[in-house]
């Protein structure tokens, strides 16, 4: 298995940060045939498979907000008003994904993007863990 890990800054604010020129980078120099995993070590971040710039990402965290409110009704109270909802997000959104990868491509559909998706306005930077599963 060959694995590294990519730093994402996603600036203390709620996003959908799109990774999928990153994952795709590593696993060309990777090289070959096999599963491509993505993980985010961190218990208030996932990883989604969305299509971006079409609107898709904001509507993400839009209907997050709805789901998971940024106020203080949360158990897990300590950091900024709504931080406990972050530590449910990986319940919703995993922080993990795990992309086909042939002739070192990513063999994603016309639309989808590999995402980051941070509600904790806490953390400003993520570390994204890939690992290539040779087939």
């Amino acid at each position: 298995m060959d694995t590294t890990t990519v730093e994402v800054r996603t600036g203390g604010r709620e996003c959908v940060v799109d990774i999928t020129a990153a994952c795709q980078c590593w696993a060309r120099d990777a090289g070959g045939d096999g599963l491509l995993h993505v993980f985010v070590p961190h218990a208030t971040a996932g990883i989604a498979i969305i299509e971006t710039g079409s609107g898709s990402d904001d509507d993400l965290l839009s209907a997050l907000r709805e789901l998971l409110p940024p106020d203080d009704r949360w158990r897990h109270a300590h950091g900024s008003a709504g931080h406990g909802r972050s530590h449910v997000l990986p319940a919703l959104v995993p922080p993990y994904a795990t992309v086909p990868v042939v002739d070192g491509r990513l063999a994603l559909g016309t639309w989808q993007s590999i995402c980051l998706v941070d509600l904790n306005v806490d953390n400003h930077e993520r570390t994204v863990r890939l690992s290539l599963l040779r087939g």
